[in-house]
């Protein structure tokens, strides 16, 4: 059961590689939503998170690109 959620988990991270530009705007679009939820109490907080996803899937586009 473990080799088979390790090898989804890889299928997962190929195609997030390949699709980083499809996905990106998706990251924005769920900061936004949570800023707007919370009135931008965490923004700082969310923008980090944001920009750390953003470059775990540019760090899957270089390594499966």
């Amino acid at each position: 059961m473990f080799d088979q959620l390790k090898e989804a988990a890889g299928k997962a991270a190929e195609l997030a590689g390949q699709h980083a530009d499809k996905i990106e705007p998706l990251i924005d679009k769920a900061g936004d939503l949570i800023d707007g939820q919370t009135d931008g109490k965490f923004a700082d907080a969310v923008d980090k998170v944001q920009d750390a996803a953003k470059n775990a899937l540019h760090e899957q586009a270089r390594q499966h690109g």
